[in-house]
Parts: C-alpha cells; sequence; structure tokens
C-alpha cells in the first residue's frame, strides 16, 4: 500500500466517527485506531482488602471537583469486539443471564452484533453475576467491561 493511500485512510478516520479501521491488501495489512481525549479507557483496579476513607476530592481547573476513577471487584467480562450489546438472543426471548445468577464457564452471557453477524459471548470464569455493566442495545467497544462475576 503506497503512503498517499495510507495518508488518505488516515485523514478519513480522523474526519469520520469512526473508532478504528482495518484494511488488508494482498499480503499487506493495515489497522488505524484513532483515540481522543473524550475516549479514554477507564481503569479498573483490584479490590482493596479493607476500605479506606480518602480525603475530598481536590478541586479541578474549572473550579469541579476531579472524577474518582471505578473500582469493580471480581473478575471482568470484557466485550472481544467493537458492536451492540444484547441480553437476548433476539427481542422476546429471556435473558441470558440476571444478576444473582450463577454461570459456568462456557456458559452464554449476550450477544455482540457487529456486522450483521451475532457473536454469542461466553462466560471466561464460572461464578455469579454481581453486575451487569452495559445496558441492552448499547453500542460497545473493544475491551469494554461487560460483566462482573465474582
Amino acid at each position: 500500500m503506497d503512503l498517499r493511500k495510507l495518508k488518505t485512510l488516515i485523514d478519513l478516520v480522523s474526519e469520520s466517527g469512526i473508532a478504528e479501521l482495518e484494511i488488508t491488501e494482498g499480503e499487506g495489512k493495515v489497522r488505524i485506531v484513532k483515540f481522543s481525549q473524550a475516549q479514554q479507557p477507564v481503569a479498573y483496579a483490584a479490590p482493596v482488602a479493607a476500605p479506606s476513607y480518602a480525603p475530598a476530592a481536590p478541586a479541578g481547573a474549572d473550579g469541579g471537583v476531579a472524577a474518582a476513577p471505578v473500582v469493580v471487584a471480581g473478575h471482568t467480562v470484557k466485550a472481544p469486539m467493537v458492536g451492540t450489546f444484547y441480553r437476548a438472543a433476539n427481542p422476546g426471548s429471556a435473558v441470558f443471564v440476571e444478576v444473582g445468577q450463577t454461570v459456568k464457564e462456557g456458559e452464554p452471557l449476550c450477544i455482540i452484533e457487529a456486522m450483521k453477524l451475532l457473536n454469542e459471548i461466553e462466560a471466561d470464569k464460572s461464578g455469579v453475576i454481581t453486575e451487569i455493566l452495559v445496558e441492552n442495545g448499547e453500542p460497545v467497544e473493544y475491551g469494554q467491561p461487560l460483566f462482573v462475576i465474582v
């Protein structure tokens, strides 16, 4: 792939609403990923043994309170792809899992639709679903946390 074509693709990604583009041409493969300040990934920390009480959050430059990082306890199941999150196989059927339900490794948790293909996402650990972090029908990004299993 020549540099002019590559520059054109980079410009298209930066000007469009897409976050990622991957193109295979012959034996060559190019992947362009757009990052912006507004789309910073959220950091998730391991659970703390005992709760600690921190002083008040420092004020930001604009006088507001600085945002604290989100802490998720347990094993987090993350989105393996970009797409639309669905809790059930179709709108009329029952959801795959609910909060408080025990799941086994390999059991389906949800579906992510990507490019009109329905991809069943399975539990990669056995345990109890303690949180469902995405609403039905919401778009998800690669690596976005979907479920917490303890």
